[in-house]
């Protein structure tokens, strides 16, 4: 962890340079004007990022056993996906934070964890379906076979990596394995393992992994989430005066969610998402100021989307602290996680 932590902090500079790059190449002046003519319009792309995020969270709903209300499970998938895309927490901390919070619902730890650890399973799958569709769709509409050879290669280099985290898992012992080595390590009685059982988590994991049909249905109502937020590139392309087809959408959002996963030590993507939407864009007829400001548009949508997350997460902890919440939700066991 604290090799990814160093990682990340190395990729900041390099995302930053990137990124400044790109702006210094444009010019300020003619994205700004690109950007203006569109107006507050773009501000709806803002709230438009929750309906995605709901069908993720219904996902997530269905592999926790409809244990926890589905606003309550959208509000913390909001909060996870703004930890794990705007702070430098090595792509995981976004899950962590979702475990912590889902508990302040269900006292299941090993239950709510195990739920988190086969959601993100699936989420990968979702991601390698999504990325695949959208490399289909730009080589069939652009026949630029280089990119097919390029993202295609990318994409199967590392597809071992999740393969061999399903079959460990499946495999059964890995985070009994994990406590025991932990144990050795830090002694029985450190804190840190207080509340920890790897083998009901290994068992509560093995439960969800063998139900094939809940794995289907959480798998197709994540890419039923990936497709509708690809229409994020849709509408932001028609506001900003140079709209394209919704399959070219899809390929731009589908290679650029590659793009970023497979630079997930560059902190929040910085210039390597923007990069990636600026020459995806391209491919489809977009002139490279347009595609620029789309580019800063996503931007822009995640920052604030994600700092409304991050701020409400922060006002609902002082609340819990000051115990304004008479109904006593927060008190099921969170100083374990």
């Amino acid at each position: 962890m604290k090799g990814l932590r160093w990682l990340q902090w190395a990729g900041l500079p390099l995302g930053i340079a990137i990124l400044i790059g790109l702006v210094l190449h444009e010019g300020a002046g003619g994205l700004i004007q690109v950007i203006g003519q569109a107006g507050f319009a773009l501000l709806w792309l803002v709230p438009f990022h929750a309906l995605p995020l709901l069908l993720d969270a219904y996902a997530w709903h269905l592999l926790l056993g409809r244990r926890v209300s589905l606003l309550f499970l959208w509000w913390v998938a909001t909060v996870r996906e703004a930890v794990s895309r705007l702070l430098p927490v090595a792509g995981i901390g976004g899950e962590i934070v979702g475990i912590r919070l889902a508990r302040w619902r269900v006292a299941d730890l090993s239950g709510v964890s195990a739920s988190v650890i086969v959601e993100v399973m699936v989420t990968m799958a979702v991601q390698y379906v999504f990325s695949a569709l959208g490399l289909v769709l730009i080589v069939a509409s652009t026949h630029q076979v280089g990119v097919l050879r390029t993202v295609g290669l990318a994409l199967v280099l590392s597809l071992p990596l999740p393969v061999m985290a399903v079959v460990l898992v499946r495999r059964g012992g890995v985070f009994h394995a994990v406590e025991r080595w932990a144990g050795s390590l830090l002694g029985a009685s450190s804190s840190i393992l207080h509340g920890m059982d790897g083998r009901q988590l290994d068992a509560d994991i093995d439960v969800l992994m063998s139900r094939a049909g809940l794995l289907l249905r959480a798998f197709v109502w994540q890419l039923n989430g990936y497709l509708l937020g690809a229409f994020e590139a849709y509408w932001a392309l028609e506001l900003l005066g140079h709209p394209v087809s919704l399959g070219g959408a899809l390929a731009i959002e589908g290679l650029t969610q590659a793009v970023r996963h497979a630079a997930f030590f560059v902190p929040a993507g910085l210039g390597v998402q923007d990069a990636a939407v600026v020459v995806l864009a391209q491919m489809f007829g977009v002139d490279r100021e347009v595609a620029f400001s789309l580019a800063l548009v996503k931007r822009m949508r995640e920052v604030l989307f994600g700092c409304g997350a991050l701020v409400s997460w922060q006002v609902v902890e002082v609340w819990r602290r000051w115990g304004v919440d008479g109904r006593g939700v927060g008190g099921v066991g969170e100083e374990q996680v």
